[in-house]
């Protein structure tokens, strides 16, 4: 979501957020075993190792220059997440959903079909604070790893392979943290502005004026009525294909 946008109606997930456990970053993790004895003591578990990936924030396709990144933000939502599927397999296209920790905890069901269906996840906090960049270490990573874990158990195992910071509120901390998780950071190029309920016309000519800034698009599939993103995306994928582009993940 873009930045100008504020907190919206992701305000009410800040208090919920902020309940969540917070998740070290290390890959090992403390559990108590009964000895013989009947004594309690720890037992390490090593996670899978997690590649680490460049920290700087991506914009490119990897389709190459004639390649776009269709991105979907704020979700997963039981009503508009569907049509936006169902759009996107319509027309043959994969996107990058970019999920709010508590959506994806809710709605478990809807992660699993976005990775069925071959699309892309992106870790975009739990609770949607944009002011991340004022807040202390320890709140990033409790939003950014605690969104990793809730999106990972929705998925059955499918790990986000991208960190979209709110409105693009990103630091050096998170960015380097999201990295050192195998989440790329994640910007965009193109704006579609759904948020603020243009018109899905106003948004189709946003794309066709901006898409020479860049492959990556901004939309939403939750926080309010999306039925403009989905007429928009209902014309723009096609015009897209029209003029030339193919349609890729963004580079990691």
């Amino acid at each position: 979501m873009a930045r100008h946008k504020g907190k919206g109606w992701h305000g009410r997930l800040l208090a919920a957020g902020l309940g969540v456990t917070v998740v070290a970053a290390a890959a090992s993790v403390w559990t108590a075993q009964a000895d013989p004895a009947g004594e309690r003591k720890p037992q390490v578990h090593v996670s899978a190792p997690v590649a680490e990936v460049a920290a700087d924030i991506a914009h490119a396709s990897d389709r190459g220059a004639r390649g776009v990144n269709i991105t979907i933000d704020d979700g997963p939502d039981p009503v508009w997440t569907p049509q936006v599927l169902q759009l996107l397999e319509d027309n043959g296209v994969k996107a990058t959903f970019c999920m709010v920790g508590t959506q994806a905890k809710a709605y478990p069901d809807l992660v699993k079909k976005v990775v069925a269906a071959g699309h892309r996840l992106c870790d975009h906090t739990v609770a949607h604070d944009t002011t991340m960049d004022t807040q202390s270490e320890a709140f990033q990573s409790q939003q950014i790893l605690d969104a990793e874990r809730m999106i990972t158990e929705a998925s059955g195992g499918v790990r986000p392979q991208y960190y979209r910071a709110p409105g693009g509120a990103f630091t050096p901390y998170s960015r380097q943290l999201a990295a050192s998780r195998g989440m790329r950071p994640l910007g965009w190029n193109v704006d579609s502005k759904d948020f603020e309920l243009p018109g899905a016309d106003t948004m189709v000519a946003t794309v066709k004026r901006e898409i020479s800034n860049g492959p990556t698009v901004l939309f939403h599939d939750a926080g309010g009525d999306r039925s403009q993103t989905v007429a928009a995306l209902r014309e723009v994928l096609p015009w897209l294909k029209q003029q030339g582009y193919s349609f890729g993940f963004p580079v990691r």
